[in-house]
């Protein structure tokens, strides 16, 4: 039994002890409320321990900001010694669930330390603190209690401020992909034609809202119709800003009526004076002429578009490199192929060749050219139709990997009423 100035002088230890926790948790409490800095948290955390508590030794381990499956040391004590182990901390120590004294190895970077208390947040740890000893030994339980009730208090509001600048950090993607969406809805024709000698038809469905495809046309008065399909490098609002200066640059090239040598020489030079390089746009741009029933084009770095008529398939590859890349194109041929009476053109993005089934099998080209073949009769809705059903059956349930764009476009016969 404790002589009585013995259990008074305790008593006033204990007293002193919980009065600085209070001190300290108010101080604390005042710092995460005024918003400081998580490095200035853990400087107050460990002058604290050091000075006050007297501790000789500890390690606090959080979570990478930028990586949840890494961790690392926040705020030490007495580690100029002792190097970091070179092992998967998290699984190290994942092995401590529970708060307790550490009963390792003479060889292990714990057995530096006497205690380890795991910090839970939502039964998910966030936190470890390594505790050693003390240069005083009385009061040692308290001291331990202590530093696991102020480690609990600031690893959850660094916690919270992880997860708060996640959150902002998703809003601002979310706002920046909406914003992009909107955009690009802009950019891409709401209606495409259908008339007596053409119609075109498209799918279009971006991986995440707002993609790097772009699809467009436009049609003349003395019989001309210029369709087009492109796939621009990026996502998200820069790829739709791109994506609008191309969509400018298209029409006001395009009405100056140049011939498709011109035209493409221009709109690389366009793309890039914006992208200087660093971003480009692969391209597929053809004109047919109801009068000649001809059909030219320019592939730039596309995937090859197919000709489907009554003979088979043909694929429109002839062009040049992606546009973008370099100022001026070293080389650029135009395609030129007179059309049957009954033909369909299919132009698509990497998008639809990217799809996989549950197996991991591709829709690669041979899949995609078997299809095609024998179907030039049909109208270019009915083709998408059916090519969308063919795409949904390969890949059930399946995520698309990219995005997936087709414009497809009917030539029909001259004299032909279509309904």
């Amino acid at each position: 039994m404790l002589r009585p100035v013995t259990r008074i002088q305790s008593l006033e230890r204990e007293l002193h002890l919980r009065q600085l926790q209070v001190q300290r948790l108010l101080q604390i409490t005042q710092a995460i409320n005024n918003n400081v800095a998580a490095e200035d948290l853990f400087d107050m955390y460990r002058v604290f321990l050091r000075k006050e508590l007297r501790l000789r030794r500890m390690a606090l381990f959080v979570r990478n900001s930028a990586n949840d499956n890494n961790w690392i040391v926040a705020s030490e004590i007495g580690l100029d010694s002792i190097p970091l182990p070179e092992l998967d901390l998290g699984k190290e120590l994942a092995r401590f669930k529970r708060p307790g004294l550490i009963d390792e190895p003479a060889d292990s970077f714990f057995a530096n330390f006497v205690h380890v208390v795991p910090v839970l947040h939502k039964e998910r740890p966030i936190a470890y603190i390594l505790i050693g000893d003390f240069e005083e030994e009385e009061d040692q339980f308290e001291r331990v209690q202590i530093i696991t009730t102020i480690t609990n208090v600031i690893a959850v509001a660094i916690e919270n401020k992880r997860l708060f600048r996640r959150q902002i950090e998703q809003e601002r993607l979310e706002a920046d992909m909406d914003l992009g969406a909107k955009v690009q809805k802009m950019l891409i024709p709401e209606h495409f034609p259908w008339k007596d000698a053409y119609e075109i038809s498209t799918i279009y469905q971006p991986k995440l809202g707002v993609g790097g495809d772009y699809i467009d046309y436009k049609e003349f008065d003395d019989g001309k119709l210029v369709f087009c399909i492109g796939d621009f490098t990026g996502k998200g609002v820069s790829a739709a800003l791109l994506m609008a200066n191309f969509q400018a640059n298209f029409h006001t090239l395009i009405q100056k009526r140049t011939n498709l040598y011109d035209f493409v020489q221009e709109i690389n030079k366009a793309v890039y004076r914006i992208t200087q390089g660093e971003r480009f746009v692969t391209f597929f741009v053809a004109e047919y002429d109801i009068n000649t029933h001809q059909l030219s084009y320019v592939n730039a770095g596309h995937p090859p578009s197919i000709l489907v008529y009554d003979g088979g398939i043909k694929l429109l590859s002839e062009g040049t490199l992606v546009l973008g890349s370099i100022d001026e194109l070293p080389m650029l041929e135009v395609g030129t192929v007179d059309l049957p009476q009954q033909a369909l053109i299919l132009t698509y993005t990497d998008g639809l060749t990217d799809l996989q089934n549950p197996a991991g099998e591709n829709f690669d080209e041979e899949i995609l050219y078997d299809f095609v073949r024998g179907k030039h009769g049909r109208s270019a809705k009915s083709f998408n139709d059916s090519l969308l059903a063919k795409i949904n059956d390969f890949r059930q349930h399946t995520e698309i990997p990219d995005d997936l764009t087709i414009l497809t476009c009917k030539i029909f016969e001259q004299t032909e009423e279509h309904t």
